[in-house]
């Protein structure tokens, strides 16, 4: 007992220290638990055993949860063909390519090779979307085709576990496996569609009337280790059963509330699923193997990259293409999981399994590195398209102008009715495709962040008349207020509320914010006040 807590203090302390190094060099975290798990495994001799794995594979099980919490069929549907179109044939064709490479250079049978395949087409979700957001290209032309492939690789990584269950069955028939498979599933997704609609919102309502964070968290761990297990009993994995637990409770008023508090639960189990995946590593297979691992690695790499180039190519840009595809060449982190399954269920040899983790794990290694000089790589492709066709808002030089945030129905109003007066606007917009509806039309819109300082520079704030914000989402607008105020307190805002509780809500912020409430010609309100504070502005100034 005592080396066991000696070993795990060590591990804890250890993951810490690198993930501090590692961060220096924008590595990711999920890179230090492998690490952290390979230096355990070798220095302490223990090897990943079953139960560490059934702990460790609750990582995985929260991470399928909170992809099923965001799991919106609206979302999905305004970006159909990113998702469908793009991800769909980008799964298929890069699955197949890669399918043939593990039959031929890892000897596999058919169905492993499939699957190996299909889990190889699979590209790092927690790495990239975490590098787009943190340097704020997500909203960008190749960030959004990104997006979109990402979307649905997460929305594949069902059936491929589900492949995993089946193929990995004693019964000698796949035909009979697979209507057996589709009937349960089947009665599976009616059993929890019929929970989520009659029990979850009854029973949350009555949790939150006990006023207790404590057993909030209870009902949602309950709630989700409960459909992993009814899922487990159906012949499914526990993931699965996540997965459709997450999409139940999207549904519901406290999407948002599970998923702040279950975030950091979901990291720490997803940090020990990774120290796992690192304990699993034998270094001395690596090493005997060195040549063919650095060889799959390369040839996996342009293989999905070749294939994403050749989808978009059709349509985008060479450098938009070659961005997104370089940007999605690694293998991701559910391949990690996926090896992992097979080689418990004893589909994968050691030798083939520690292969796979090692290609997996330096394709991921080396991603924050490419990324970092993606557009060095892009220039050497093509220079001026980006130029062209970027969208991004550059330092303006303006004053007494109108900046308006946001560009959707209400924004598209709201500039109607400023051209209409004459008056000198700019807007800022992070949805790309509003930004290039906007520019087509001829109008001042950009691409840029409500929350960023460069932003705020850059569209000339602090000399602005006024500032209208046109967002509708109340926590956006909430942040995006509070935003403004810490930037410059003086900044003549003009915000639309609906409900009296919102005008309250917003009262703290000082004689420089005009409320307008929901009303008819709404567009023509929000611009008239804008006007009244330009025409006060200058006033001020003759009187000075």
């Amino acid at each position: 007992m005592d080396y066991f807590l000696l070993a795990f203090l060590l591990t804890v302390f250890l993951s810490i220290i690198l993930n501090i190094f590692f961060k220096r060099f924008e590595i990711p975290t999920i890179i230090g638990y492998i690490v952290t798990g390979i230096i355990v495994s070798e220095a302490f001799e223990l090897k990943s055993n079953e139960n560490l794995e059934h702990i460790a594979e609750f990582g995985i099980v929260f991470l399928m949860f909170t992809i099923g919490l965001e799991f919106s069929l609206r979302h999905l549907m305004s970006m159909k063909k990113e998702v469908f179109v793009n991800g769909g044939l980008q799964v298929f064709i890069g699955g197949l390519f890669l399918a043939v490479l593990a039959y031929y250079i890892l000897n596999q049978d058919d169905y492993n090779s499939l699957i190996i395949g299909l889990a190889l087409a699979l590209s790092s979700t927690a790495i990239v979307l975490k590098i787009l957001n943190d340097t704020r290209q997500i909203s960008q032309p190749y960030g959004r085709k990104s997006l979109g492939i990402l979307l649905f690789q997460d929305i594949a990584v069902i059936p491929i576990l589900i492949m995993v269950d089946v193929f990995s069955s004693n019964q000698s028939s796949v035909a009979e496996l697979v209507i057996r498979t589709l009937f349960m599933a089947s009665v599976l997704i009616v059993l929890l569609y019929l929970i989520g609609k009659y029990i979850i919102n009854w029973l949350f309502y009555k949790v939150i009337q006990t006023k207790s964070n404590e057993i909030f968290i209870a009902t949602v761990f309950f709630l989700v280790v409960g459909s992993g297990t009814l899922a487990h009993g159906f012949g499914f994995s526990f993931s699965l059963g996540a997965f459709l637990a997450g999409m139940m409770m999207a549904e519901t008023e406290y999407k948002h509330q599970i998923e702040a508090d279950l975030i950091p639960f979901r990291d720490i189990l997803l940090g020990l699923f990774f120290i796992s995946i690192g304990m699993q590593i034998n270094i001395d297979v690596i090493v005997s193997n060195i040549f063919i691992i650095l060889m799959l690695v390369l040839s996996i790499m342009l293989i999905k990259a070749i294939v994403i180039f050749g989808i978009l190519r059709t349509y985008q840009s060479t450098r938009v293409s070659f961005k997104t595809a370089v940007t999605l060449s690694q293998v991701g982190e559910f391949a990690l999981a996926v090896f992992g399954m097979m080689s418990s269920r004893g589909m994968l040899e050691p030798q083939v399994a520690q292969v796979l983790i090692a290609v997996s794990v330096i394709s991921m290694f080396a991603t924050p590195f490419i990324l970092k000089n993606l557009n060095f790589f892009a220039d050497l492709i093509e220079k001026d398209v980006a130029n062209q066709a970027d969208g991004t808002i550059k330092p303006q030089s303006l004053r007494d102008h109108i900046v308006v945030f946001g560009y959707a129905s209400l924004g598209q109003e709201v500039v109607y009715r400023i051209k209409e007066r004459g008056l000198v606007y700019i807007v800022i917009e992070s949805d790309i495709s509003l930004v290039e509806l906007g520019r087509e039309r001829g109008e001042n819109v950009f691409l840029g962040s409500a929350f960023s300082k460069t932003t705020f520079d850059n569209a000339c704030v602090k000399t602005a008349a006024a500032v209208i914000v046109t967002v509708t989402n109340e926590q956006k607008l909430e942040l995006i207020t509070r935003n403004i105020t810490n930037y410059d307190a003086n900044i003549q805002t003009i915000i639309r509320v609906s409900e009296d509780e919102k005008k309250e809500l917003f009262a703290d912020l000082g004689n420089n914010f005009h409320l307008v409430s929901q009303e008819k010609a709404l567009g023509r309100l929000l611009v008239h006040e804008a006007l009244q504070c330009k025409i006060d502005k200058n006033l001020g100034k003759s009187v000075i």
